[in-house]
């Protein structure tokens, strides 16, 4: 480091790092040699495996411009690429991940600037720091945001052309002790079981907003769809970019089909056992009324009438669920802000997979999950001891 007053803060023991190699002038003077040679039709010397980009620069000095050719490497050629090369990175993740990346970047810029320490380049023996003040802040994140945000940190070096070596020990050694320490089970949502959906249903007007509020709590109940699936959904096939997918409309149900991190699957929704409860209704009546024929499945409304073209933000389908629990005084026991953390977009999700009284495999086709031990993370209400290995085994 460059004074004593940077040496200071860095944490004791650490090794620091290098300092950058700076280019050698005896490459740059290679390199000319190279392209010397190569004007002149001579041999390099040991210079003779230079790569071949060198020909083609030096060909496009040599000849004249024509105004009728375009270079492949023109602004006009290459921005449009640029563009859609980072509409395609950021639809590499979704909007919810995104925001929270992006979150975390400005958490650590802002740590660093009040500490005296640069965001760039990365350095393992910095972010070893932050982890540590995060970790002992009031109140303490819990490990699963700390792996969050480490993941944000690396993603934001990664967009920024640099690249953070998580198995640092500065970084690997940091965790492995906030992790050991301060770990706990991760703190799950409350399930929302069929009985609180339909209380939370009777809460709602029935105007446009609540036709619209009342499909949106039955499709992604019944589905155990995320919130960004619900938001995601089309009304039909392909007809939008930012779509993650689409509904089709049967007498019999309903058929979501999703593009998720591990590619398609479909989700089949069947109809209730009344109208007031069945998804295939709400949805079919919300459709008709609001005139959705294409374009995004749920949307906006202005005022009290007019449907905008736009599509809902998935942190809607959150507050819905936060407020229609709250009107329909679920959980009266707990303080309000309690109620208020208690439920979530997921409480539908983890809701179907507590409610369905069937075969567990069909709860995990519906849900997307690879394996059943996931399932059984989501279901509140699960027989734990059903299988007795303590009587299996002869005790």
């Amino acid at each position: 480091m460059s004074s004593d007053s940077e040496q200071n803060r860095r944490m004791p023991g650490m090794i620091q790092p290098a300092a950058p190699e700076r280019p050698s002038n005896r490459v740059a003077a290679s390199g000319n040699d190279g392209a010397s040679a190569l004007k002149s039709g001579k041999p390099a010397g040991d210079h003779s495996d230079l790569p071949d980009i060198i020909d083609v620069v030096l060909a496009m000095d040599e000849e004249p411009p024509s105004p009728t050719r375009r270079s492949p490497a023109s602004p006009s050629n290459v921005d449009p690429l640029v563009e859609t090369a980072r509409s395609y990175a950021r639809a590499a993740r979704s909007e919810a991940t995104q925001r929270a990346y992006a979150a975390d970047w400005r958490h650590f810029a802002s740590w660093c600037r009040r500490s005296g320490f640069q965001p760039l380049p990365a350095d393992p023996q910095v972010v070893g720091l932050y982890l540590s003040a995060c970790a002992c802040t009031s109140p303490r994140p819990t490990v699963s945001t700390l792996e969050r945000r480490l993941s944000g940190l690396s993603q934001g070096y990664s967009q920024r052309g640099d690249r953070l070596d998580r198995k640092d020990p500065h970084i690997a050694e940091v965790f492995a002790g906030i992790r050991r320490k301060h770990g706990r089970p991760p703190a799950q949502k409350e399930a929302l079981l069929a009985e609180d959906i339909l209380a939370m249903l009777e809460t709602l007007p029935h105007d446009l907003r609540g036709l619209r509020d009342r499909a949106i709590l039955l499709v992604g109940f019944a589905g155990g769809l995320r919130r960004s699936e619900i938001v995601g959904l089309d009304a039909g096939v392909d007809q939008t970019e930012d779509g993650n997918g689409w509904a089709e409309l049967f007498d019999q149900g309903i058929l979501i089909t999703l593009r998720g991190k591990t590619g398609w699957r479909e989700v089949e929704i069947g109809r209730g056992s009344a109208d007031r409860s069945c998804p295939v209704e709400a949805l079919r009546t919300w459709m008709r009324l609001a005139r959705i024929a294409h374009g995004p499945l749920f949307r906006r409304i202005r005022g009290q009438k007019t449907v905008e073209d736009s599509r809902l933000n998935d942190r809607h389908i959150a507050r819905l669920v936060k407020r229609t629990a709250f009107d329909a005084g679920l959980r009266p026991d707990l303080p309000e802000k309690e109620r208020e953390r208690l439920f979530s977009g997921h409480s539908l999700r983890a809701g179907l997979a507590s409610s369905a009284e069937v075969d567990e495999r069909f709860v995990q086709k519906q849900l997307g999950h690879t394996s059943a031990e996931m399932t059984r993370r989501y279901q509140r209400r699960r027989d734990r001891f059903r299988v007795n290995l303590t009587r299996a085994s002869g005790l």
